[in-house]
């Protein structure tokens, strides 16, 4: 009999009644799914390195209506996992014409750490205890779901009986097998398995989902590929992300058209077809877009891809490639008026900062000569051991991004609010752009908000940098590297409206109509017990203004 390796993960979910929900099962077999209204739909599985997938479609859900559902393999019932203590999982689908939409997010988790509560476990058993608990009506996980480069001890272990890890690469990842580990470690835990199985979510991978810095210069991308190891590494990186990660966020139609998808259903063994298209992903990057869109209602999401899709060639260095960009800008110029509010999903900020923006500016300025040969050699071991590989680092694709911004903010039918939702940075603050000598101004409220991390930490010197980095000092000392790297200066500027905020931590923006709602809530554990169940903090909870001017809103500043 087939039984339930990991999952299930409700992925795309619509208000028209549609929705896919993921499984991975021990061996070949239909997977189905049930709902308690009548709502189904079944997929054969596919085969990747001899593991079994399957992405099932369900029809027939009923728009404004919460059901609960099952998951059958072969036609034996295998979810919900008896005793498991946990309510039914559902399905929700918003009501035909629903303005209203809650969305969580945050990046880098690290799923055994010993770093304080998880943020998402925490959030998991805040739903499951209370039914009335407000529900996310979407998850956005903004890279670092698992950590190729920097394993738990347990796997660590369970790696060191694979193969001696004295050689390269070590304690990290090497293969599609060593990745299926991590996923396994990830989304076994009890309360993110249920919490993925009945809220929706959306991803995107940032570095460590492959490697620390991955893509950051050509330089680095040569002396990698000159290794080994880093192309299965790479390759099985890719692969993993497709099958667990990346299906998920496509919609049913689009997967109906991905020829890739056809095939590996089509054939008794897809990893060859898969390895084949990763590999041309990984030399031309144009050649593949991770980047996707999703429109709930009245508010876009747009997913961008900032590490696969770079140039990093030091005289065109680019965020994204000639084609991304194009597709950028046309998701977010579609249909104006259409949405209220405009996400656009990075796993890396645009806005940091101010020290540390103009020292990406400056680094990116010497790795490129603007100083000579001797300051870019040094320039390109500074960008690898201080991470300077931001927006930032790509002046650019930065003022690209900015120009766009203010272009669909004070556009006919401008959004009430464009937010970038960003990661990485292990911590989480709010800024707000402006443009001083730009008219007319976006009549959108804009913000940069960071959330980060999920479950991970940050050390206290690197704590003290990002603080000093925001203040007038730190501001002042950008400047004079600018002017060293002959840096221009670009034509926006922004300021910090809360926080830095350290600890496990997720965003929640709540939409309706035209106004925005942001919280940030920190989990905790019980502060009187070294153990015992998790307490969320809320440490920040204001509504965001459109058209305010920019600093107008002055939360109140929480130091943790």
């Amino acid at each position: 009999m087939a039984g339930l390796r990991l999952g299930p993960l409700l992925r795309y979910l619509d208000p028209c009644g549609g929705a896919t929900v993921w499984v991975e099962t021990d061996r070949p077999c239909t997977a189905g799914v049930r709902c308690a209204d009548g709502a189904r739909g079944s997929a054969r599985t596919f085969q990747i390195a001899g593991h079994h997938y399957a992405l099932v479609p369900v029809e027939g859900l009923t728009p404004g209506t919460t059901t609960s559902y099952e998951v059958l393999l072969d036609g034996r019932p295998v979810w919900p996992a008896p005793g498991s203590g946990f309510p039914p999982s559902t399905l929700t689908v918003p009501a035909a014409g629903a303005t209203g939409l809650r969305v969580t997010f945050g990046s880098c988790r690290r799923a055994p750490d010993p770093a304080g509560t998880d943020a998402l476990d925490a959030l998991a058993a805040r739903l499951a205890a209370d039914p009335r608990a407000e529900r996310p009506g979407v998850l956005l996980l903004l890279g670092d779901q698992v950590y190729a480069d920097s394993v738990s001890p347990d796997t660590r272990r369970w790696l060191a009986a694979r193969r001696d890890l004295r050689d390269a690469p070590g304690a990290g990842v090497a293969d599609y097998e060593e990745y299926t580990r991590l996923y396994d470690e990830s989304w076994r835990d009890p309360e993110v398995r249920w919490l993925l199985s009945t809220v929706p979510s959306c991803h995107i991978f940032d570095d460590h989902d492959v490697i620390d810095d991955w893509n950051s210069s050509a330089a680095w991308l040569a002396e990698m590929r000159a290794t080994p190891w880093w192309q299965e590494r790479v390759l099985s990186g890719l692969m993993s992300y497709w099958v667990y990660q990346h299906l998920g966020n496509l919609s049913p139609a689009e997967l109906a058209a991905d020829p890739l998808y056809a095939t590996v259903r089509s054939v008794p063994d897809g990893t060859e077809a898969l390895r084949s298209f990763v590999a041309r992903a990984d030399a031309d990057p144009a050649s593949v877009r991770w980047s996707y869109r999703r429109d709930f209602g009245r508010t876009r999401l747009v997913m961008v891809d900032t590490r696969a899709a770079r140039v990093l060639a030091e005289d065109r260095r680019a965020m994204l490639d000639p084609g991304e960009a194009r597709w950028l800008r046309e998701q977010v110029l579609d249909a104006p008026g259409s949405f209220d509010h405009l996400l656009i999903g990075t796993s890396l900020p645009w806005l940091l900062p101010p020290l540390i923006h103009d020292a990406e500016g400056w680094n990116a300025a010497l790795c490129a000569g603007s100083r000579g040969p001797r300051w870019a050699r040094a320039a390109e071991r500074l960008r690898r051991r201080a991470d300077l590989e931001h927006w930032a680092a790509f002046p650019a694709s930065f003022a690209l991004l900015g120009d766009l911004i203010a272009r669909v903010g004070s556009g006919p039918g401008a959004p009430a609010t464009i937010s970038v939702l960003s990661g990485d940075v292990h911590h989480a603050y709010v800024a707000e752009p402006f443009w001083p000598n730009v008219a007319p101004q976006p009549a959108s409220y804009v913000a940069q908000l960071t959330c980060s991390p999920v479950h991970n930490s940050v050390p206290a010197p690197v704590r003290a940098g990002f603080r000093f980095g925001w203040s007038r000092l730190g501001r002042r000392l950008g400047r004079v590297l600018a002017r060293h790297g002959r840096v221009v200066q670009p034509v926006l500027d922004w300021r910090r409206t809360g926080g830095p905020w350290f600890g496990n931590q997720l965003m929640t923006l709540a939409l309706h109509g035209r106004s925005a709602h942001l919280r940030l809530e920190q989990a905790r554990r019980n502060r009187r017990r070294r153990i015992g169940p998790a307490q969320w903090e809320t440490v920040l909870d204001r509504p965001l203004a459109p058209g305010a001017p920019p600093g107008s809103i002055q939360p109140p500043e929480t130091s943790n």
